[in-house]
């Protein structure tokens, strides 16, 4: 009995747990910005999507050097500001990308360039070597800041 009840069950569920739930927010997401006529040194969403991960590895990276000389507990700040660096990172995508808030977002990284600026000094003071994997997180949300600045205008 219990076995023909989930037998019921399985096959009155099935059309739902075969079609994937996130297959409409992934296809929304980004709408927006492909629609968008871009100059062609605007990146496409995989390379943004890449380069987020990416930057975000690097930072944990940095961070984990960090934390293996003691630094979060030397240098008070750099916990708090891997954490806002972090929170903002994750921030700019939703704002940009899905909401359209482009104004917003260009706060957001304004303050994520400067949050990972002060990363780079306090992470520096504890191991010279994290500041190595900053760098690139610098360069990249300096992009993305400018990439976001002319998404203002158009």
């Amino acid at each position: 009995m219990a076995s023909r009840t989930l037998k019921k069950l399985s096959e009155k569920d099935q059309p739902v747990l075969a079609k994937p739930k996130t297959q409409k927010t992934s296809n929304a997401k980004g709408r927006r910005y492909r629609a968008l006529a871009k100059p062609s040194w605007f990146p496409s969403l995989t390379i943004i999507h890449l380069g987020s991960v990416g930057s975000t590895f690097l930072m944990s990276l940095a961070a984990w050097l960090v934390w293996t000389n003691d630094g979060f507990h030397v240098d008070s700040d750099a916990l708090p500001l891997y954490i806002a660096q972090i929170s903002l990172s994750m921030v700019w995508d939703p704002l940009v990308l899905r909401i359209g808030a482009v104004w917003l977002g260009f706060l957001f990284s304004m303050l994520n360039l400067g949050t990972l600026l002060a990363c780079y000094w306090a992470f520096g003071k504890v191991n010279p070597l994290s500041k190595k994997f900053v760098k690139p997180c610098l360069t990249w949300v300096a992009y993305l800041t400018l990439v976001t600045f002319d998404l203002m205008f158009l």
